[in-house]
């Protein structure tokens, strides 16, 4: 940088930083154009003065506060405290990488820093760049920002944005790329650097990062302007709207499972009397009921009765753990337990420890002779609706507390935004547990439409699930992308009409665009739906409305739904600069209560609205940014909770649950990614010896559902520590990638048929076929639920997914394909179902 002219000079300030780095400028525009553009602004001239007098107390040149303010806007951009610039020291040289740390506590802290940072610089201005860059841990050249004469000179190298005071100081210049930004952002950023500025000589002593560099037509945009639209809500609850639609069209049939079927009227008259057996049995305002049973029509009547009868809504899978079931029952201070003949095993072992608490069954429950009128209760729309429990970092589970308001807001944004109207069918697919089941399950019964509750059996074919969607006339169905691809897979070879289907919606893992660009290859009249959202808000609160293939690299997460208000916030819960990273939280409607029973874990992530007085505001540890066209894209989170097959999974809580187990001394659980690309839980763990895997997953299967239950189990003497002592999971990451390789058996296929199936084995999983041997087990080597229906598929079905539970050892398998082969052979054509009921097998621990 050059010398700074005296402060009576011309040349207030004059020299050039390169951001580089992780520092960058977010891309906003909608428009990129080649070439590059101006903008100015005038600084006041007291606010110079004060600038110069600040740095005459400080004792430090002009420059350095300068400095500092650029550094405060960089880390405003760029998420991150620590930033990287480029200095150009003068005398001809390059910039040189210039690390600087804004976490300093004081902006007279930070300018003091940018001083001796500065000094430090130009003491090295004459070292090799390579070797500096070495020295200050900057990896490889960048020129994102330049901070400098910009107004004078076109833009260095690759940057983005230049940044400079001309002349006397008393003008702000920016010239940037147009491509990259757009009149707009350089404005916005402009006013970035003058606000910190501002803020330096205002109160030398405040913290910079406590500060936002907004300006008020900015912060009022991103807390209005960026948020969903305002919709009116009906004042009645979500029952009471499917008690309107029965009291239409009582002989309309409503829900479907099977062959099974209930009218509007019909329904209703259950779940009335179902609700009047439960407030008999003293149930008042907000009690929880548990529900345990399976997705049939006893679990469609129960919801709604609990719903009519004033009660709290606890869904729990009958095939879920004793100690599961007992601990959620206990945790929610649930007395009352609706279930049916088949779902009470668990449940049963559950309630032995548990004193005070009753089942009630659904059908007896039923037929107990009360009235089917509606109860007519005055429910009001901030009364609890529903818990949902989901995995905790500390062990234990916690349970979502959402109130009725939010649950019809989410169920409102369904119907408007998927298109769910009377006389259409919803598919219902997803397991109890899993939050948006509730909506699957009576968003069409608000409107005049159909409920089909698709077995999960079904489910698992794929054949037999498109069968269903065509059969059954589906308007709207939901699943994760990575059973999208399953479907998509099996339609591509098999191609058929959906004359029904209108929109599919995705949730729970990243869609990726190339799921979309193959979906629009092949489906291109049907919408899809990126939908994306939290249990604690009452579900999902955004979506992205797809009729083509997205632009850019990634699927975004779309904008807010109706009456609600997403933010990306900086630690002090401030809305970041537009485009910049920062962390999602939620405002509104959608915003439920907090955690049942856990007021530390509420604490920390319902916080008061800093912006809306009186508002909950939720905390979710997602990260994202908003794009320029108003749309969030999301980063992922900085902390160890995951999503693996659309269930949201904290690493701790299995993690604390191993260390549980007798014979583990410490131990820790990492996400591996497979050769097919689906995503498996790894354990690895310490102590005295190795502990066989069957009772690590036994005694771990014993308190967690199964998709918690980790894949593969891996005894080490130590765990791989980082530099501060804690377990090195990018380690272990690494580690359990290398272990997946399974080392080629000698027992190499050799019949035809095990060939053809090794080759299918291959395609499915992503591995080498001559790394397949005769005796391995598909699950062993990385299959799951949704790549043994893929294996069917590639097998052109002649095995069926049970067979392939049932087989997983290759040879056996292919004994079985070759079995099969002979007896069409050698017998007439007759017809038969088209799939035997099929279970999720255990070792995939997916659903």
């Amino acid at each position: 940088m050059t010398v700074p002219a005296p402060e009576t000079g011309q040349q207030f300030w004059r020299g050039v930083l390169l951001a580089g780095g992780s520092t960058t400028v977010p891309r906003w525009t909608l428009d990129p154009r080649p070439g590059t553009a101006r903008h100015e602004t005038l600084l006041p001239g007291s606010l110079v003065t004060a600038l110069r007098r600040l740095a005459a107390d400080l004792e430090v040149p002009v420059r350095s506060v300068l400095l500092a303010a650029h550094a405060r806007v960089l880390a405003a951009l760029s998420g991150e405290t620590d930033v990287v610039t480029g200095y150009l020291a003068g005398g001809g040289s390059g910039p040189l990488p210039c690390r600087l740390s804004t976490d300093a506590g004081s902006w007279r802290e930070l300018v003091r820093h940018a001083a001796a940072v500065e000094a430090g610089l130009q003491a090295h201005r004459d070292v090799a760049l390579d070797e500096l860059r070495s020295e200050l841990g900057v990896p490889g050249p960048t020129s994102e920002v330049v901070v400098g004469p910009a107004g004078d000179q076109d833009l260095p190298g690759d940057a983005v944005l230049g940044v400079g005071f001309p002349g006397d100081g008393a003008r702000l210049a920016l010239r940037y790329r147009k491509d990259v930004l757009d009149a707009g952002a350089a404005a916005r950023i402009c006013g970035y650097h003058r606000t910190a500025l501002s803020q330096v000589v205002a109160d030398p002593d405040a913290d910079p990062l406590r500060q936002s560099l907004l300006a008020p037509a900015e912060l009022r945009h991103q807390l209005d302007g960026m948020a969903g639209r305002s919709r009116d809500l009906p004042d009645r609850r979500a029952h009471e709207l499917f008690e309107e639609q029965a009291g239409h069209r009582p002989d309309a049939v409503a829900a479907v499972h099977g062959d099974r079927q209930l009218t509007y009227g019909e329904l209703n008259s259950r779940a009335n009397r179902l609700a009047r057996a439960l407030r008999a049995r003293g149930l008042l305002s907000e009690d929880v009921v548990a529900v345990v049973t399976e997705r049939d029509l006893d679990w469609l009547t129960a919801v709604l009765a609990v719903f009519k009868a004033g009660g709290v809504y606890l869904p729990i899978e009958p095939h879920f753990p004793a100690d599961r079931i007992a601990t959620t029952i206990a945790r929610a201070g649930c007395r009352l337990v609706l279930t049916e003949p088949g779902s009470t095993a668990s449940l049963d072992a559950a309630l032995t420890g548990l004193p005070g608490v009753a089942a009630l069954d659904i059908r007896a429950a039923v037929a107990e002779g009360h009235s089917d009128r509606d109860l007519g209760l005055a429910i009001a729309p901030d009364q609890l609706a529903y818990i949902y429990f989901t995995s905790g970092s500390t062990g234990e589970p916690k349970g979502a507390m959402c109130e009725h308001a939010g649950m019809l807001n989410h169920l409102f944004a369904k119907i408007d935004d998927l298109g769910i109207g009377e006389g259409q069918v919803v598919a219902q697919v997803a397991p109890q547990c899993f939050d948006i089941s509730l909506w699957q399950l009576v968003s069409a019964l608000l409107v005049g439409g159909r409920t089909l509750l698709v077995p999960q059996d079904v489910v698992l074919d794929a054949q037999r699930f498109v069968d269903l969607l065509v059969d059954g006339r589906v308007a709207v169905v939901q699943v994760v992308p990575s059973y999208l691809e399953v479907v998509l897979s099996y339609l591509e070879v098999h191609p058929r009409e959906l004359p029904d289907l209108r929109c599919v919606s995705v949730t729970g893992e990243a869609l990726k665009k190339e799921l979309t660009q193959r979906w629009f290859a092949a489906e291109p009249g049907i919408a899809l739906v990126n939908a994306y959202g939290l249990t604690e808000t009452s579900d999902d609160t955004n979506h992205e409305v797809m009729h083509g293939v997205p632009d850019g690299d990634r699927v975004p997460l779309g904008g807010p739904v109706a009456n609600v208000e997403v933010r990306v916030v900086d630690e002090q819960l401030a809305p970041v600069p537009l485009g910049a990273p920062g962390e999602i939280v939620f405002s509104g409607v959608c915003v439920g209560r907090g955690y049942v029973n856990d007021p530390d874990r509420t604490r920390l992530a319902f916080v008061p609205d800093p912006y809306r007085p009186g508002r909950r505001l939720y905390r979710s540890g997602d990260h994202g940014f908003w794009r320029p066209d108003g749309k969030l894209e999301f980063l992922g989170r900085r902390d160890s909770q995951v999503k693996i097959s659309g269930f949201r999974i904290e690493i701790g809580e299995i993690e604390n649950t191993l260390l549980r187990i007798p014979g583990v001394r410490d131990g820790a659980v990492v996400v591996a990614e497979a050769a097919d690309r689906s995503r498996h839980l790894v354990a690895f763990y310490t102590g005295d010896r190795a502990v066989e895997a069957d009772v690590l997953r036994t005694r771990l299967a014993a308190s967690l559902p199964a998709y918690m239950v980790p894949r593969a189990f891996h005894w080490r003497a130590r765990l791989p520590l980082t530099a501060n002592s804690k377990i090195d999971k990018k380690a272990l990451t690494a580690l359990a990638r290398e272990l997946d390789v399974v080392e080629t058996s000698a027992d190499a296929p050799s019949t035809p048929t095990e060939q053809r199936v090794a080759a299918a084995w291959a395609a499915v999983l992503g591995i080498p076929q001559d790394q397949i041997a005769r005796r391995d087990s598909f699950f062993d080597r990385g299959g799951t639920s949704l790549s043994a229906v893929k294996l069917a598929i590639a097998l052109d079905r002649a095995v069926s997914l049970t067979d392939l539970i049932d087989h997983p050892v290759l040879a056996d398998l292919a004994e079985l394909v070759a079995r099969r082969a002979q007896e069409r052979d050698v017998a007439p054509a007759v017809p038969g179902p088209r799939g035997a009921p099929a279970a999720t097998p255990a070792p995939a621990g997916t659903r």
